[in-house]
């Protein structure tokens, strides 16, 4: 039974074009082709990754942060109070102001002092700047040097200035080593992703980051076992260009060197743009999805790659979205950017404002209209803010 649906499932009219099967993809003659075995190399490789990753962030990242003047502010600690502390695990890290209420009557606290505690609560699970810029720096160093190695692989190879030359021959291509090793590190690389993911900074699109990696992780073992090499090394490629800018960007702002960042979110922008939402779709996809069916009958393979192309496709627009939002923040006249994605840390103000604005109501009279009558001479802490914010420097936080 079992062996039944093994033949069903990997038949080769599943996976490979009218002619072709996996006994294409059997050394001979002194070829190499892919081998489903292979991958396994991937998981040593991972856990090699999440060991170098541990020794590079001691090693080099801290220093590197100490160099560029990273540091951290104190944060006030909440003090223990089992009742907050249930709520806050159990039911919600944003009560409700009827909820701080009763808990303020449960515990005896003032509201302001619930407030305090949840703000301070909060900020407790917020990662701190050092966490944030050694993930960066780590990230950053892959990138720049797999863009790199993946440019030395493919500069040589015709297909990388033809990009229609990646079905020549298919099935039948044989495999190089730089074309093995490139595959088996960036493979290792992003699984390792996969399992770090609990532990690394979390942002608003964690759940398109987590689509992202197993869409991806996805893409190249599928584009390995049915030997798309030569597209799954392109797309590796493009996906590298941008990525590296992404992550310095991140470094010189926790750093606080704020016209640096600015400038290389400027240059990540650019790149993501034209890699992500150009070269990609209009030539990459389009030689994978269109260019195919003029020279092979569609297969469910040939959908499958696609469909996995199409998901990453998708999320290039959602962040492209994110980035342009940003970009537009940047421009002058605007106030002060952040990146769309983080949570900002809470500074001892916040609560305070909304307890200032409760009393300005109360202080000035009666509501009318939905709006409270203000005396002409008073000046509320709202505007006093305004006028704060537009004296402040335009910068890019990429948090």
């Amino acid at each position: 039974m079992l062996s039944r649906l093994s033949e069903l499932i990997w038949a080769d009219w599943i996976w490979f074009p009218e002619g072709h099967g996996w006994a294409d993809l059997k050394d001979h003659d002194g070829k190499v082709f892919p081998n489903p075995k292979d991958l396994w190399a991937t998981i040593p490789i991972a856990l090699c990754f999440l060991v170098i990753r541990q020794i590079f962030e001691r090693t080099v990242a801290i220093p590197l942060a100490s160099l560029l003047g990273v540091s951290d502010k104190q944060r006030v600690g909440a003090s223990p109070n089992p009742v907050l502390e249930s709520y806050f695990c159990s039911t919600s890290k944003h009560p409700k102001q009827s909820s701080i209420e009763s808990l303020s009557k449960q515990t005896g606290c003032s509201v302001r002092q619930v407030q305090r505690w949840f703000r301070r609560r909060r900020n407790q699970d917020r990662p701190s700047k050092l966490k944030k810029f050694r993930e960066a720096s780590w990230r950053f160093t892959f990138y720049l040097l797999a863009f790199f190695a993946g440019l030395a692989v493919l500069i040589d190879k015709p297909w990388f200035y033809d990009v229609k030359l990646i079905w020549e021959n298919f099935p039948k291509m044989p495999l190089l080593p730089s074309q093995y090793w490139y595959y088996m590190i960036e493979l290792g690389f992003y699984i390792s992703l996969l399992v770090s993911v609990a532990s690394d900074v979390k942002r608003k699109d964690f759940k398109e980051q987590i689509i992202h990696h197993v869409a991806t992780i996805a893409l190249i073992s599928f584009s390995w076992l049915v030997n798309y090499i030569r597209a799954g090394t392109l797309i590796m490629l493009v996906h590298d260009a941008a990525d590296y800018l992404m992550e310095s960007a991140k470094m010189f702002n926790y750093a606080g060197w704020r016209r640096t960042c600015n400038f290389i979110f400027t240059m990540f922008a650019a790149v993501f743009i034209v890699t992500r939402l150009i070269i990609l779709p209009f030539w990459i996809i389009h030689t994978t999805f269109v260019y195919p069916l003029t020279l092979y009958s569609p297969f469910f393979g040939f959908y499958f790659f696609n469909g996995l192309m199409c998901v990453l496709q998708v999320l290039h627009i959602f962040w492209a979205v994110l980035i342009l939002r940003m970009v537009v923040k940047f421009l002058p006249g605007n106030d002060i950017v952040e990146d769309e994605r983080s949570d900002k840390e809470e500074t001892e103000s916040d609560d305070e404002d909304g307890n200032c604005e409760h009393r300005e109501k109360s202080r000035n009279g009666h509501v009318q209209n939905g709006h409270t009558v203000l005396n002409n001479n008073h000046i509320t802490t709202n505007t006093l803010k305004a006028h704060e914010h537009a004296r402040r420097p335009k910068v890019m936080l990429l948090s």
